[in-house]
């Protein structure tokens, strides 16, 4: 078992300016990964992740807070002791091995026998596909191909938790996408507990079973990629998931004949219905901020369609093959709405969109939390 237990781990750097408390780098934060799951940590720069990575890694000193694996608490275990490896952003290779010492180097250090140490060698370079590779250098190598050295290097020990900080930043696009494959395959292979740090939340959407997200050193939501997509705590959590981004528009709820969300422009109208959720109704009046997903805004065949909520002009479009996103203008702020790839629209005309009124999100002007 590799049960990883955070428990109110908690991190405060010293601050540079006198009579000022420094913020929390890490702020209370509390989860359990769970035996053999691939946990994801996402966040923006700064956000506290590759801190937290760090302290479960035993890199970081913790500043409160109990961190657990298995059970035991290993606050003061020496990282050599925690039975945790790492692979970092920059690779970490020694450029005067081969490969195949570079992966052999952390068994010698333990006095595996030369036996033992070429068959995981062997194994190990035929999971991650390097085995034609063992006797180049890492500066031979193209960078896909050190980040599979420096994660044989990590699997080859078989430790009870891998850590994974950003290991794909350096890569191309095409790469990337290639590498989420192959640990996705590595992760079923070995089934082992993992945890991976990044910024990307395409990389945390497609390799985590669950995902945590950080932001100024707190936790905002923990739960699978699909839950965070359709059902974010708050409004950080639902613009910091999804490509292209949530929309949101400001404005109040009035009751005209039936509830409509009127945007603080005054040029977009969303008819809610005649009942609304007990919640919703009590905001009546009052500002707050809806969220709306681009594929679930429409776009009017017709431009004096009556189901429109509003008229918008466009002022760009992209198609991407496979799908269009066209970005309407909205006062000051810019409305992007995701279709299948049809006729090109041309800049500068009015097109009328209207909203799938199921798929809105309501959030607290204030505290940002959903309704």
């Amino acid at each position: 078992m590799a049960e990883v237990i955070l428990d109110h781990l908690s991190k405060t750097y010293p601050s540079n300016k006198k009579n000022h408390a420094s913020p929390k780098a890490i702020d209370d934060i509390s989860f359990t990964v769970q035996d053999k799951e691939f946990m994801v940590i996402v966040g923006p720069s700064g956000c506290g992740k590759s801190t937290l990575l760090r302290m479960i890694a035993g890199l970081e000193e913790i500043g409160g807070g109990t961190l657990s694996i298995d059970g035991k608490r290993i606050n003061d275990l020496s990282p050599r002791d925690r039975d945790i490896a790492m692979v970092f952003q920059n690779y970490a290779l020694y450029p005067h091995m081969t490969v195949y010492d570079n992966m052999a180097f952390g068994l010698k250090l333990k006095h595996f026998s030369k036996s033992e140490i070429k068959t995981r060698v062997m194994q190990t370079a035929q999971l991650l596909e390097i085995e034609d590779e063992l006797q180049r250098k890492p500066k031979t190598l193209s960078g896909g191909q050190r980040q599979r050295v420096a994660i044989g290097r990590a699997i080859i020990r078989r430790p009870k938790v891998f850590l994974f900080d950003e290991p794909l930043s350096n890569l191309d696009a095409k790469l990337r996408s290639q590498m989420r494959i192959e640990l996705q395959k590595l992760h079923r292979g070995i089934n082992a507990t993992m945890i991976y740090v990044t910024h990307d939340q395409t990389e945390a959407m497609t390799l985590g079973n669950r995902i945590a997200v950080l932001n100024k050193g707190k936790l905002m939501q923990l739960n699978s990629p699909l839950h965070l997509y359709n059902n974010p705590a708050n409004k950080f959590v639902a613009g910091f998931i999804g490509s292209p981004a949530m929309n949101f528009l400001k404005g109040t709820i009035q009751n005209q004949d039936g509830y409509y969300f009127i945007h603080e422009s005054i040029s977009c109208r969303i008819f809610l219905g005649h009942d609304i959720p007990a919640a919703l109704s009590r905001y009546t009046g009052k500002i707050l901020q809806i969220g709306v997903r681009p594929e679930h805004i429409l776009i009017c065949e017709e431009n004096d369609d009556p189901a429109a909520d509003c008229s918008l002009q466009v002022i760009a479009y992209e198609n991407m093959g496979n799908e269009q996103l066209v970005y309407f203008s909205l006062a000051k702020q810019t409305l992007i709405a995701r279709r299948p790839p049809l006729q090109v629209i041309d800049a500068g005309k009015e097109k009328g969109i209207r909203f799938l009124k199921e798929k809105l999100i309501y959030f607290d002007e204030i505290s940002g939390e959903v309704i």
